[in-house]
């Protein structure tokens, strides 16, 4: 099977060497060139670049050296930070908004012009200030909102009108992908942050308008943590955090920090996964059921990652415990409607593949694609790339292979960079000799998506 990655990457930088490529105007065989020049057991191949990037492969510390002389980065920087984050890739992504009304319009202004062109597909912000931004969001307490006349009086009934075109964006981005939502969801974020920056409006009304930004905002980030454009949902997250701190709507802020946890698991960075959903569900205080079990299986994904099992089945338990007591005629957020039983099902199940056990997973796995609806076509597709895993897992490599096989026409459908990358990993585990027939078939459908 081809090693390589889906095709968008070509119009990605997958990483911070894709960043220094890209604004020198470097191919892969000029990087291993340069590298060469500065040291004398550099073999000038173009591969070893290429799996620096994609492979997630390190170089050693005497090309390191010679790369970062070319860049014009001190050697002390090179030792000290380690590869890849020495590597210059273009702006940071501020985090220094003030937890205020004007921080929140000044940070949500700020994803409006660099988010939707950022096309960093890594993780900028990590570490400390990644944990710090959940900190402060869940400990600093919101100012009042002020009425400040820049324009016309914004009314209750635009507002309303303005947030009419939540559910068709979250319908369009669910049914058809990221990629195809994200302009649409950018524009109308835009529309919001025109009428806070140049209107006027009463407390109750700015609420509700940062309300609409911090959903938008989460919406774009997650349209683009779909297509794969990661950096830029950082930048969409963290405006949509100050938007709902200002909106005082402590859901909706976790249910950002849900989807930063999300990310954080994507990258492989578990502990960093754990601070945002615990912050996340420390919030949750007085909400629904479903939202409680939301949040609850979040931390619970959280610790199956690191592999702690006392501590994910303790929430593993509050989560059903709470589910058991929703009730559909309980008032909600509409954001909270894709929490349903086969989310529930499916989120249980993928913590059990993460602890090693397979049957249990393909328990719960089973259950959700007999429970998701038809029109949730990207989820069923990731839900069949884990019951896949699941299978591969339990020694049954012909169901996995079916599933792997399922899963490419959902993909065609509703195209996801991330189910993209799983169904390839799924297909990379299952136990077929290249010469296999069934390899060669699943390859070949598996080119038709690009891969």
């Amino acid at each position: 099977m081809a090693s390589q990655l889906p095709a968008s990457d070509q119009d990605r930088l997958v990483h911070p060497l894709s960043v220094v490529r890209a604004a020198r105007g470097w191919t892969y065989q000029d990087v291993v060139d340069v590298i060469a020049k500065r040291s004398r057991n550099m073999a000038a191949r173009r591969e070893k670049a290429w799996r620096w990037e994609h492979w997630g492969v390190v170089p050693d510390m005497e090309s390191q050296l010679a790369l970062a002389a070319e860049l014009r980065v001190p050697q002390d920087r090179v030792r000290q930070v380690h590869w890849p984050q020495w590597l210059p890739d273009a702006d940071p992504i501020p985090t220094s908004f003030g937890w205020t009304q004007p921080g929140g319009l000044q940070a949500l202004v700020n994803a409006l012009e660099y988010a939707h062109v950022d096309r960093r597909a890594f993780m900028k912000i990590t570490g400390v200030p990644l944990a710090g931004i959940a900190e402060a969001w869940l400990t600093i307490e919101p100012q009042e909102l002020v009425t400040v006349l820049r324009g016309g009086q914004v009314t209750t009934d635009l507002v309303e009108r303005m947030e009419e075109g939540l559910p068709r964006l979250r319908f369009l981005e669910a049914t058809r992908g990221g990629d195809r939502a994200r302009t649409l969801i950018h524009a109308e974020l835009g529309m919001v942050v025109d009428v806070l920056d140049r209107s006027a409006y009463t407390a109750v009304v700015g609420r509700r308008l940062y309300a609409l930004a911090a959903e938008f905002g989460r919406m774009a980030g997650w349209a683009s943590f779909d297509a794969g454009m990661h950096a830029a949902a950082q930048r969409y997250w963290v405006a949509a955090l100050h938007a709902a701190h200002a909106a005082d709507d402590r859901l909706l802020g976790a249910n950002i920090l849900k989807s930063m946890s999300l990310q954080c698991y994507d990258f492989h960075r578990p502990r960093e996964a754990l601070e945002l959903a615990r912050s996340a569900h420390e919030a949750a205080k007085g909400v629904t059921p479903r939202a409680a079990a939301m949040l609850a299986l979040r931390e619970a994904r959280a610790h199956a990652a690191i592999g702690d099992a006392a501590a994910c089945e303790r929430l593993l338990k509050q989560a059903d415990t709470e589910f058991d007591r929703v009730a559909s005629t309980e008032a909600e957020p509409a954001f909270l409607g894709y929490f349903d039983e086969s989310e529930f099902n499916a989120q249980v199940g993928t913590c059990y593949l993460d602890l090693g056990r397979p049957r249990e997973a393909d328990t719960y796995l089973s259950r959700t694609l007999r429970l998701v609806p038809a029109t949730k076509v990207r989820d069923r597709a990731t839900y069949v790339i884990r019951r896949a895993s699941a299978q591969a897992q339990l020694g049954d490599g012909d169901h996995a292979a079916s599933l792997v096989a399922e899963a490419i026409p959902l993909i065609r459908e509703a195209p996801s960079e991330r189910n993209m990358r799983r169904v390839v990993r799924a297909r990379q585990r299952l136990p077929f000799a290249k010469t296999d027939p069934r390899a060669r078939a699943l390859d070949d459908q598996l080119a038709t998506l690009g891969v």
